[in-house]
């Protein structure tokens, strides 16, 4: 059995406005009704396939789980991150943690925001390297280049490509991303792939391979898995052993000290929708170039990507040529195509400046569902909130605001002090300030309900937590 290992922990700033720190390209649907994650654990599900092991980290964790539940995948184990550390320790984490459980098992390594098209064809290219995995090689996956990129990392075949049909061929050296003269004489060549990053190999030879050429890794990941914690079906890695960890990737932490590679070329499409020049790529422009995602409307334009991510937001682009307009409903981004890889500046600028766009999604994902800002003002604060059907809220009180709920959809239970009632649409309930307090959704179907909040301090932060099914401090 082929055991996958997703690794979702990154943020995917240069796809902002949609992609944020608090909710990465990962989890959205950017190219169809299923996000990134969903596609690639359903590309590597199925016959062959074991449960998906899955690293992320711990705002992310419940995400995980219900994106999975939504496709019907049941994970396996779900390792969560203390603090990023790149993909080295967490790779070998991974490892350490199958070594215990499964010693025979082989690590099929994915990014889970890249795009495969055709998962048959992907797996019959994993199917390719299945026997060069076994034999104790470190097995990578070469995609055929389409255009001088710069904004990849290389791979050097010892040997023809020839037809670039899947097999296993020798890997003779990786290559940093190159300048556009570079890229354009490797193209030519013929004999270069682009580095997707996905990798297989046996859980026996991966850890043999850290141990010769990342050795100083072994131990504090190694503690960090041992002692880690089990939590609700998750299993934390011990944040002071990861701490010790080198932040270093994959690649650099051993793929390039190796000698036993081995590259598996693949030619059925590919992007890592690393920039917004990619998703409109991907997503098929028309006979003019354009490509208008949701509520948007294009009128002579070329060559441009107009996208809303609001379905109150119409955006309108007139005469635009080679740009990229993204629109979400707290921020927009106009950028020409040629400087998509620049996106990640303005996260930078806004950053600086204090401004929650810079890493804060509209919505707040929480374990129990969401919830989103509508109105806010310097004592008020009116919010939708979204919880899943048999979800609840914690038991919990404020310092600083009082609350008034009122039920749009579902019914609510709630419970205020010593009192619990059913609270059914076009009903509201009042929440006095210092009342200890929960909702819950008792029903099959989502619970609705609007909030409005009053005080003089109405952060997030002002949360004191009795009680709580998701184990929250």
């Amino acid at each position: 059995m082929i055991t996958p290992v997703l690794l979702c922990g990154g943020s995917g700033t240069r796809l902002w406005p949609l992609s944020r720190k608090s909710y990465p390209k990962q989890f959205s649907p950017l190219l169809g009704d299923t996000t990134l994650f969903q596609d690639s654990a359903q590309r590597l599900a199925g016959e062959g396939y074991a449960a998906p092991l899955v690293l992320t980290n711990s705002d992310f964790r419940f995400i995980v789980t219900e994106q999975l539940s939504e496709i019907g995948i049941d994970p396996g184990a779900i390792l969560i991150e203390p603090e990023g550390r790149n993909t080295a320790p967490a790779v070998l984490a991974a490892a350490l943690h199958l070594l215990k459980t499964d010693p025979e098992a082989l690590m099929l390594v994915a990014p889970s925001d890249h795009v495969v098209p055709d998962a048959t064809a992907f797996r019959t290219a994993v199917k390719a390297g299945e026997a060069a995995a076994r034999d104790g090689q470190l097995v990578t996956f070469g995609i055929k280049p389409t255009h001088a990129e710069t904004g990849y990392g290389y791979l050097e075949l010892d040997g023809d490509a020839g037809d670039f049909s899947p097999r296993a061929i020798g890997l003779k050296r990786f290559v940093e991303k190159p300048d556009a003269d570079t890229a354009e004489q490797m193209l030519a060549a013929g004999t270069f792939l682009w580095n997707a990053g996905i990798f297989l190999f046996s859980v026996q030879t991966i850890v043999a391979a850290f141990r010769a050429h990342a050795p100083e890794l072994m131990v504090p990941v190694q503690r960090a898995v041992n002692q880690g914690q089990p939590d609700l079906g998750f299993l934390r890695l011990d944040p002071k052993a990861w701490s010790g960890a080198e932040d270093i990737s994959f690649d650099y932490a051993v793929m390039e000290r190796a000698d036993n590679l081995t590259v598996v070329p693949f030619a059925a499409g590919w992007s890592d929708l690393g920039g917004w020049d990619a998703v409109w790529r991907e997503a098929g422009p028309d006979t003019d170039g354009v490509v208008a995602q949701g509520p948007a409307t294009a009128i002579d334009c070329e060559n441009s990507l107009l996208r809303s991510e609001d379905d109150a937001l119409e955006l309108v682009g007139i005469g635009l040529k080679d740009i990229i307009a993204v629109a979400m409903p707290d921020a927009v981004l106009v950028a020409d195509v040629s400087r998509a890889q620049d996106v990640k500046l303005a996260v930078a600028a806004l950053k600086a400046k204090a401004a929650k766009q810079a890493t804060a999604f509209p919505k707040d994902h929480r374990p129990w569902g969401w919830f989103e800002s509508l109105v806010v003002g310097d004592r008020f604060q009116v919010k939708r909130i979204v919880v899943h059907p048999g979800a609840a809220l914690s038991l919990q009180s404020h310092h600083h605001r009082s609350e008034h709920w009122i039920v749009v959809e579902g019914t609510a239970k709630v419970t205020v002090d010593d009192e619990v009632k059913l609270v059914s649409e076009n009903q509201s309930v009042y929440i006095p300030l210092g009342a200890v307090h929960r909702m819950e959704n008792p029903g099959k179907v989502p619970m609705v309900l609007i909030e409005v909040q009053t005080g003089s301090y109405l952060g997030e932060d002002d949360i004191i937590r009795y009680e709580d099914v998701y184990a929250r401090s």
